[in-house]
């Protein structure tokens, strides 16, 4: 096999619907196979997705994986990366949709390019702007700054000031970087083994960011490929409440990830600043959030 596609749903029975059928509507000069992780929904989508893709599931096509609870993006994605025996392996959103030969591009510049652990292509908004998060640097107390405090809006082409985005780069190169964005990653099944999975610390964000550093660690290349893209349908409305979950994950997920990598690579004066200026923007964010109407 030449590459597993995992995607996971939770309670994305349309966007899930698109993304399947952006990859089974094409003809794709490589061998494949979809799992798809169900995150607990219990609102009747892998239900519905079960019987609009019967005849894939049949055909081994597609492996549905229902997980008992939901405990996360990284969780729900190492439950499928137990069960794959292919070469490579492409982590997917559910509200994403492939775009043209992408998959077949990407997996080119894998064979060629054997130093790569992992490839991001250019993720775009419904928009057309790009998902900013697909290609990234390590979130240093530094380069955290220069965001916090907008200089990084300010200053979009500089490359000291924007370094977190990387805005001072062509959005349609190629280039080594330190991050690429969960929505795609397609990786070396080779290198998940010397590495290992996704940490089930994060919840649901930072856990692409916390690999990509693993990854690089080991000594293998993280790659942003501008010549492929797809489509990221993203930020859907959602209530109050679960806007306030996503919030207090992101800030959560920035804390984890820093007392893992970086808190015993500064001083506590710095460590300090640093989890205060994670608190306070989360505590600003909620609030904001909380009297928004």
């Amino acid at each position: 096999m030449d590459l597993s596609i995992i995607m996971v749903n939770y309670r994305t029975y349309h966007f899930t619907r698109k993304a399947l059928e952006s990859v089974l509507q094409k003809d794709h000069p490589f061998t494949f196979k979809i799992y798809l992780v169900d995150n607990a929904s219990g609102d009747g989508s892998l239900e519905k997705l079960e019987a609009d893709f019967s005849e894939e599931i049949n055909k081994g096509l597609i492996k549905i994986i229902p997980s008992p609870e939901n405990k996360g993006f990284a969780y729900a994605n190492n439950l499928a990366l137990k069960e794959v025996q292919s070469r490579y392996v492409l982590l997917l959103n559910s509200d994403t949709e492939i775009q043209g030969s992408c998959l077949a591009q990407c997996l080119h510049y894998l064979e060629n390019h054997p130093k790569v652990g992992a490839l991001g292509c250019r993720v775009l908004r419904d928009d057309g702007s790009l998902d900013k998060a697909c290609r990234r640097s390590f979130p240093t107390p530094l380069v955290s700054f220069y965001r916090i405090t907008n200089l990084s809006l300010l200053f979009p082409n500089s490359k000291r000031f924007n370094q977190y985005n990387l805005g001072y780069l062509d959005e349609k190169g190629t280039y080594e970087v330190d991050s690429l964005s969960g929505a795609f990653m397609m990786l070396r099944s080779e290198t998940i083994r010397e590495v290992g999975f996704l940490d089930e610390q994060f919840f649901m964000y930072g856990e692409d960011i916390d690999w990509c550093y693993r990854i690089k660690a080991k000594g293998w290349k993280v790659v942003y490929y501008g010549k492929s893209e797809i489509l990221h349908h993203k930020g859907g409305s959602g209530s109050r409440k679960q806007k306030s979950k996503l919030i207090y994950e992101f800030y959560r997920a920035m804390y984890i990830f820093y007392e893992k990598h970086y808190k015993n690579k500064y001083q506590a004066v710095v460590n300090a600043m640093v989890y205060m200026a994670i608190g306070g923007q989360c505590l600003m964010k909620l609030t904001i959030n909380l009297f928004k109407r």
